[in-house]
């Protein structure tokens, strides 16, 4: 009878480690298809804030003007920029020569 028992007790034994162990890897298993797997953004933290666009200065430099377009136009703190229009997340957009804070004569870009 006592080897019954031992037998018992360690097939509950197995049983138990195989749900616990099955349990872990349903919680680390991948998301279901068509589900993210992302955590929620903490607000005001910017994570998973998307990245600024493009300033309203730069697009309304190009306003009218093709893409490849050269344009001056003054930053939002006045610093004057020579910039190239390109599309920017679908919006045409200056983009400064020499890249971003690439103005002259105004503060550094704030960061």
């Amino acid at each position: 009878m006592h080897l019954v028992r031992t037998s018992v007790a360690r097939r509950l034994a197995a049983l138990a480690f195989i749900g616990l162990a099955m349990a872990v890897w349903a919680g680390m298993a991948p998301p279901a298809h068509g589900a993210t797997a992302a955590p929620p953004a903490i607000p005001g933290s910017g994570a998973g804030d998307a990245p600024p666009g493009p300033p309203p200065e730069a697009i309304a430099a190009c306003k009218g003007k093709a893409e490849g377009a050269t344009v001056s136009f003054a930053g939002r703190h006045g610093e004057s920029f020579n910039g190239v229009c390109q599309l920017v997340n679908g919006v045409l957009a200056a983009r400064p020569v020499g890249g971003p804070g690439a103005g002259t004569g105004g503060p550094p870009p704030r960061r």
